[in-house]
């Protein structure tokens, strides 16, 4: 089952009945976490901008699981988002909604005055989150450093300017299925718990798979370099390489030499830029390995997670995944595109 709820802006809480939808999630979007929704009733379409689904502030909470046959249920949550368009056939309808995550409230608030971030990545981060909405809830799972001052022009997106920030440290900021701003670093493959089996076994979930690989986008070297002129901060640079003896990636061996450059003005000592160059690259030399499956679908699952994936030849898989999209009906298919893959033993 689903559920759909409507938040509005006079602080009432409405269930609406839907007949279907789907919710996008892709890690590499600024906006991870995007929704349609299909409600039947053409009289939810707004006439004004007080009617019940009027796109000016309202919000809609998703959730996808499962009811059980004594009638209790156990969702999980899909995402809080920002209503955006109301569409539909004026007579029969259906009408459908559309919704992006609350990141797009920082990204909309565009800065109207020079602005200056400084401190650190997670008080600068947070500020800038904070200076649009308040109340908001920030996570961090990083080890907090100083940044250099960043200056923003007028005009220019809070959200790309708090992704630039956590970039600088090898991390990334999102919101969760929640609604709260997470700042962290992406798990390494080689190292994290598999969270999920998608298995091509009699009670498995698998129900097609399409594996591919290239050594496009893949580097050896990241080049981190910071100059910063307003805090009178001379140029410093850091170069951190592949050098293990035995990677099919080592700097200079049979890949050769393929350099990731990164800069940022919040970068201002060699040490800093050797932070951010070694966490750049534990990412730039995994491999371009990508993976298109079809399973059934699983509402708890995240970006960066990493599955098990066995197929039908009975080779193992591990996957991070990277996108997916989450039907609201009970037939709807459920595609997962990973990146990086190793066999696993």
């Amino acid at each position: 089952m689903s559920r759909v709820q409507l938040f509005l802006t006079d602080g009432r809480i409405l269930d609406l009945d839907h007949t279907g939808g789907s919710v996008s999630v892709d890690r590499a979007q600024a906006i991870r976490r995007t929704c349609s929704v299909t409600v039947t009733d053409p009289a939810l379409i707004p006439r004004t901008a007080t009617d019940k689904l009027a796109t000016y502030g309202s919000l809609l909470r998703i959730s996808r699981g499962v009811e059980y046959g004594d009638g209790t249920q156990e969702l999980a949550p899909l995402g809080m988002f920002r209503l955006d368009s109301v569409d539909g056939d004026i007579a029969d309808g259906p009408v459908t909604l559309q919704g992006k995550a609350i990141e797009c409230f920082i990204a909309d608030d565009k800065f109207f005055e020079t602005y200056t971030a400084t401190g650190t990545v997670v008080g600068a981060i947070t500020a800038l989150i904070t200076r649009t909405l308040p109340g908001a809830d920030v996570i961090s799972y990083i080890t907090d450093t100083p940044i250099g001052s960043r200056a923003f022009d007028i005009e220019a997106d809070p959200w790309a300017g708090a992704q630039e920030i956590a970039a600088a440290a090898g991390a990334e900021v999102y919101t969760n299925a929640d609604g709260v701003f997470v700042i962290s670093q992406l798990p390494d493959l080689l190292t994290a718990t598999p969270v999920w089996a998608v298995e091509a076994t009699e009670g498995g979930v698998y129900v097609s798979g399409n594996r591919a690989m290239a050594s496009d986008n893949v580097y050896n070297g990241v080049l981190a370099r910071g100059e910063n002129t307003a805090d009178d901060a001379p140029p410093v640079s850091a170069l951190i390489v592949d050098n293990d003896p035995g990677s099919p990636t080592r700097w200079g061996g049979a890949f050769g030499r393929r350099t990731k450059f990164i800069s940022s003005s919040t970068l201002t000592t060699v040490n800093a830029c050797s932070q951010a160059a070694a966490l750049e690259l534990v990412k730039a030399k995994a491999p371009n390995a990508s993976g298109d499956f079809s399973s059934l679908p699983n509402p708890a699952l995240e970006p960066g997670d990493v599955i098990r994936v066995l197929h039908p030849d009975g080779v193992r898989e591990l996957h991070q995944v990277a996108s997916f999209s989450v039907p609201l009906d009970t037939g709807g298919d459920f595609p997962i595109t990973t990146i990086s893959a190793k066999e696993d033993a």
